[in-house]
């Protein structure tokens, strides 16, 4: 088997033998050639380098590519702590008339951290009254049941089931969604609901009667659950309508997260929400116990 193949090597090298002396021939003339002469060794070396250079840009190119992913769930929570950033300020700027000093505190509180995990959204239905939203990390990456689901541009959902690897997030279009929401710089409040249907407009109900504002002006967050931080953008006011028994009005708004590009998403580990909640219930109960305490 060993000669067979040393033969059919000999036969080859003695069929192509010309060729090959003139291949080496040729490559031993460019070495001598572009080596012992100035003119001909610079435009070998400035090629080459252009050539490297495509090579090199062309990779660079392919591994950008790939790192895109990466780069866009990055880019996802920066915008969420701007957007954060931006709305906190806005209200502390409008609603204080402090000193730099108390300005500055105002700033640190307005940037307390809350651990975001960056998620893929892998599955979602649009075209459905309660629809819902499948996003790639779970327990595992300490994703919880009722932790908030937010977006670069705003509020997306709250997750409703766990496995390990995987979560299904109630979105803002599901009938049984119910936000708590405000209107930014005004300090009224109502809850947002999804009717089906258009998928960019959503309507806050329950905002009293008594309440001032102007259309387009901002909706967020209310900060009073343990789901999502004060803040968080919901929409613009589009439209206002009373309610069906007359006591509070309905606001039409066009939602800041668009539902029919959703890719990136973060989930808000609400650890410190949770505690203010739950201290602002131990308090409500201590109230309740001592008026009860004083009534008997």
């Amino acid at each position: 088997m060993i000669n067979s193949g040393m033969r059919n090597l000999l036969d080859f090298l003695a069929k192509y033998s010309y060729w090959l002396l003139f291949v080496l021939l040729e490559a031993i003339s460019f070495v001598l050639l572009f080596r012992f002469n100035s003119y001909q060794g610079s435009v070998w070396f400035s090629s080459a380098n252009i050539v490297a250079g495509k090579i090199y840009d062309t990779s660079s190119k392919i591994e950008s590519y790939f790192q895109l992913s990466k780069i866009n769930e990055q880019l996802t929570q920066r915008n969420l702590y701007l957007e954060q950033r931006l709305a906190k300020l806005e209200r502390d700027l409008g609603d204080s008339a402090a000193d730099t000093a108390m300005n500055k505190s105002l700033l640190l509180q307005s940037l307390h951290p809350y651990r975001l995990i960056p998620a893929k959204v892998v599955g979602m239905s649009w075209n459905r009254r309660d629809n819902l939203l499948t996003i790639n990390k779970g327990e595992a990456d300490g994703v919880k049941k009722d932790m908030g689901v937010v977006c670069g541009t705003g509020v997306v959902g709250i997750v409703y089931l766990t496995s390990a690897h995987y979560a299904i997030v109630i979105p803002v279009l599901n009938s049984q969604s119910n936000i708590s929401c405000i209107i930014q710089g005004r300090g009224y409040f109502g809850y947002l609901h999804w009717t089906g249907g258009n998928i960019s407009e959503a309507y806050v109900d329950d905002v009293p009667r008594h309440a001032h504002f102007k259309l387009y002006e901002n909706v967020v967050t209310s900060g009073y659950s343990s789901v999502f931080p004060a803040g968080v953008m919901v929409g613009k006011i589009l439209h206002v309508y009373n309610s069906t028994d007359q006591m509070s009005y309905r606001l039409k708004v066009e939602l800041a997260t668009d539902f029919g590009k959703l890719r990136d998403v973060c989930v808000i580990d609400n650890t410190a929400l949770s505690e203010q909640a739950d201290i602002m219930r131990a308090a409500e109960d201590s109230i309740r116990t001592r008026e009860s305490g004083k009534a008997n």
